[in-house]
């Protein structure tokens, strides 16, 4: 169903790791806007609800007022600059969330063309688990993956073997 390729490895290992987590009768805010993925959960039967584009540093209503069973966040808070907020605000008891992790070999993506589309924030994994404990979230499963590309270079190379997606399950505290 999924290739190899970019975004569909990511995907396949997300729904996958969203399966092991979740049950279909349970609903969903997923956060961020009507997405690929978002359509993705809709199609293995989960119910889903997304935020409306709404600056989530600033006003968290939505995620306040949800009756969702489950959060999930994928590539969601490493655009945002006080990620702790959001994690405060979540009402829910169960999140799933995924974030890119830093690579040491490249600096934090930058969108030349898009002024939302920038990395605040890319964590290694202990910095998402200390703001995930923090927040008052306990980890209870995680993974990682890998993004390798097609293109030819060391970056590209080093892409083989170094993790660049991290994603958790945790419940709240």
């Amino acid at each position: 169903m999924y290739e190899k390729t970019f975004p569909n490895k990511r995907f396949k290992h997300t729904i996958e790791f969203l399966e092991k987590h979740i049950t279909k009768t349970e609903t969903i805010l997923d956060l961020g806007v009507v997405n690929p993925f978002s359509e993705i959960m809709k199609n293995h039967g989960y119910t889903v609800e997304n935020t409306a584009g709404e600056d989530l540093d600033l006003n968290t209503l939505t995620i306040e007022n949800s009756n969702a069973s489950v959060v999930t966040a994928f590539e969601i808070f490493e655009h945002l600059l006080s990620p702790f907020t959001v994690l405060k605000s979540i009402k829910t008891n169960k999140l799933v969330a995924s974030v890119p992790l830093k690579l040491w070999f490249s600096s934090a993506y930058r969108s030349n063309t898009d002024m939302l589309d920038r990395h605040y924030h890319e964590f290694e994994d202990w910095q998402f688990d200390w703001l995930l404990e923090k927040a008052g979230w306990k980890i209870v499963d995680r993974q990682k993956w890998t993004n390798p590309t097609k293109k030819i270079g060391i970056r590209p190379m080093l892409r083989l073997f170094t993790p660049r997606y991290y994603i958790v399950y945790a419940e709240r505290i």
